[in-house]
């Protein structure tokens, strides 16, 4: 008597006989077609879709975080003349990397190529106090509210005289909590460092600046006295 399993292996046999279990075999990938469901019920994304789906996250991206990095760059301190052209280098690096985004997780990517960015301008670039320079004191028009106007451009001079001599890796938590006001739990994945060590940076930094503050107020007062 010829057994079961021999019997499926006979001559002539068809190739797509059912199973011992009742059931026909799958047919080999390169026979089905090209947009037959997989697996798990889904359908494969036709490539032009898939492009224009990732054009319209490029774009979002963009739009949702263009004037963020920007200011972020200009708080890491990279030069104002510089911030446009870093800003597009971060968005090139997200365009080439952006498969590798995870939804909901884009500013922290976006913010972590800026801080590198900063970061490789700041060891390659005497930084300029351009602050003072491109904002001159003397050169604010009279106007109504010129003296808020002065008192404005004095705190923005001053702020950035401090976060000039931070160090860059708690410069970077100091600004996206005083100043983008962003938590500890956002700004850690940011950063990729554990919250303990954000929160530990952070500290640092407001120490840093308090220091600085108490400083820069002990020159005014220096200079008050002499004249």
């Amino acid at each position: 008597m010829v057994s079961r399993d021999e019997a499926l292996r006979l001559p002539g046999l068809p190739e797509d006989a059912a199973r011992p279990d009742g059931e026909r075999p799958a047919p080999p990938a390169s026979a089905r077609p090209a947009d037959a469901a997989r697996p798990d019920g889904e359908r494969p994304a036709h490539p032009a879709s898939a492009r224009l789906a990732d054009a319209a996250r490029l774009r979002a991206l963009v739009t949702d975080n263009i004037a963020f990095l920007w200011r972020s760059m200009i708080r890491l301190g990279v030069p104002r003349a510089d911030a446009d052209d870093a800003v597009q280098q971060v968005f090139l690096i997200a365009s080439r990397k952006l498969a590798d985004i995870a939804p909901g997780s884009e500013r922290a990517y976006l913010f972590g190529a800026a801080f590198r960015i900063a970061s490789r301008a700041r060891r390659t670039h005497q930084r300029r106090r351009e602050v003072l320079e491109a904002e001159p004191l003397e050169q604010v028009d009279p106007a109504p509210n010129a003296e808020d106007l002065v008192d404005r451009a004095r705190a923005r001079a001053a702020l950035d005289a401090i976060l000039d001599t931070m160090p860059l890796e708690l410069r970077a938590v100091f600004v996206l909590f005083e100043l983008e006001q962003l938590s500890i739990p956002d700004i850690a994945p940011m950063l990729e460092v554990p919250e303990g060590t954000a929160a530990s940076r952070l500290r640092r930094a407001r120490e840093h600046f308090q220091a600085a503050v108490r400083r820069l107020e002990a020159q005014r007062t220096h200079r008050g006295e002499r004249s």
